[in-house]
């Protein structure tokens, strides 16, 4: 877990008819295809599919655990955005 005061990155988890979660992290970390990976404030822009593997948020409030069959993992202009069921 990671304490406070640390940098964040606003991360929004939908899927096309509903918002399923919303807030602050301090990072996002999954698998892909090429293998694992985490996304930490500032990072550049990105854009990947996420096919049957754990989604895990970490915030200040404590590690959040998604899964989805499939998802698309989006970075821009400092958000993420978790599109499942895509």
């Amino acid at each position: 877990m990671t304490g406070p005061g640390e940098p964040e990155i606003m991360v929004r988890v939908s899927s096309a008819d509903e918002l399923l979660w919303e807030g602050p992290a301090q990072s996002v970390s999954s698998e892909n295809q090429s293998g694992p990976f985490d996304i930490l404030p500032g990072h550049a822009n990105f854009i990947t599919m996420i096919e049957g593997k754990p989604i895990i948020i970490r915030s200040a409030g404590g590690d959040k655990s998604f899964k989805y069959r499939t998802a698309v993992v989006y970075v821009s202009d400092g958000i993420i955005k978790i599109f499942t069921g895509v």
